[in-house]
């Protein structure tokens, strides 16, 4: 009998911890094994355009609404996932800024030695625009650690910044992180994730069971239990 092959999955950052720590691990009394490659959704959209071919993708909602429209996506929809706020990871041992309001979150900015960002990331994007609106972009980003990938609170835990921005999950994902501070509702995005098939998928009935595993009910308990929100179509 031959070996199923693997099954691809191109996931955004934001799931990594629930999918790694739980929700895959589950999935392997199937038989079937599943390669992971996760990336901001920026760069996974550039991997697609280059010619990748996923059986399963999961990136931000508006995103594979738009492969949805252009006919990449061997279902032909994609279905919501799940809801990420971004906070701020603080340094371990340090005293976690109290920031309730706008003006808490430029005194924590502006008082950083550092802070770290994601380049290519919804949160690195989202967080550039909202120095600007704050007027304080010059002051924050002459000082700041911008990776152009990856896990910002990495910068945190080999000492390049005090502060580390991203998405809530995302944070969570580095060990020894031990407090995350949303940020106030002013200043807050919440960005919805999907999944959908991808375009290696066509007629594959076990990338659909894949599917149907991360969107099933011990998924979301996960995906609830790593710092993100549920949400329906």
């Amino acid at each position: 009998m031959s070996t199923p092959p693997d099954l691809h999955l191109l996931s955004s950052l934001v799931v990594r911890k629930a999918l790694d720590g739980v929700v895959l691990p589950a999935f392997r009394p199937s038989g079937l094994s599943v390669r992971t490659e996760y990336l901001p959704t920026t760069l996974l959209l550039e991997k697609l355009d280059a010619g990748a071919a996923p059986d399963v993708l999961i990136g931000t909602r508006k995103a594979l609404q738009d492969l949805e429209a252009s006919g990449v996506l061997a279902g032909g929809r994609a279905v919501p996932l799940v809801r990420s706020a971004i906070g701020l990871g603080v340094a371990p041992g340090a005293e976690p800024p109290s920031i309730t309001t706008e003006s808490d979150l430029v005194d924590a900015l502006l008082g950083a030695r550092s802070v770290a960002f994601s380049r290519a990331g919804q949160s690195g994007i989202f967080f550039q625009e909202l120095l600007v609106r704050l007027g304080i972009a010059e002051q924050v980003l002459a000082r700041a650690t911008a990776l152009e990938s990856g896990f910002t609170g990495t910068a945190l835990m080999d000492g390049r910044a005090d502060l580390a921005l991203q998405q809530v999950s995302e944070l969570l994902f580095v060990d020894g992180i031990e407090t995350v501070v949303p940020l106030p509702e002013e200043c807050q995005q919440y960005t919805d994730f999907s999944i959908a098939l991808g375009p290696g998928a066509q007629g594959q009935a076990a990338a659909q069971r894949l599917v149907d595993h991360l969107t099933g009910g011990p998924a979301r308990d996960a995906y609830m239990a790593t710092g993100l929100q549920n949400i329906s179509a």
